[in-house]
């Protein structure tokens, strides 16, 4: 596994601002639905890519059915697929935003050759790793447990 330093991805997080989730699921306990809500919740615009969900409204977004349909710059593309699906995305996100910042692949998705070919183009990759997970432990969402129960006690 790739090792990032906390400063590169607190400054990658700190700077994209609008965010393509390409395999998103309206479905509220599909791990792709939760990472695009709580970016979403984050301040992220967040614009949810699935075809099978084409014209429906996630996020208060419309979802798109490819990175092709849509309009205007995307920071950053964040990939929930099986890594074989990796290179045609990334090709596909190279031609349609010429100034984008980064590619994200979400925990066990990998692909070294794309990964190169998008950095040889400037773009930052992060590999097998969760915006989500990161956001929180970078930016003091992470309590000793690891998790954040949203609950305020006076309890220890």
């Amino acid at each position: 596994m790739t090792e990032y330093t906390n400063e590169f991805l607190k400054s990658l997080l700190s700077n994209v601002k609008r965010v393509a989730i390409v395999g998103v699921s309206s479905n509220p306990v599909r791990p792709s639905y939760f990472v695009a809500r709580y970016l979403s919740l984050k301040g992220f615009t967040v614009i949810p890519i699935n075809p099978g969900l084409a014209g429906q409204t996630l996020f208060g977004q419309e979802v798109k059915a490819s990175l092709s349909d849509i309009k205007g710059p995307i920071d950053m593309i964040d990939i929930f697929r099986r890594s074989d699906a990796v290179p045609a995305i990334v090709d596909e996100a190279l031609g349609a935003f010429p100034d984008l910042k980064a590619i994200w692949m979400q925990i066990g998705v990998m692909h070294t050759d794309a990964a190169q070919k998008a950095e040889a183009r400037g773009v930052d990759v992060v590999q097998d790793r969760c915006p989500k997970i990161e956001y929180q432990r970078l930016f003091g969402e992470l309590r000793f447990g690891g998790f954040n129960t949203g609950i305020i006690s006076s309890k220890l």
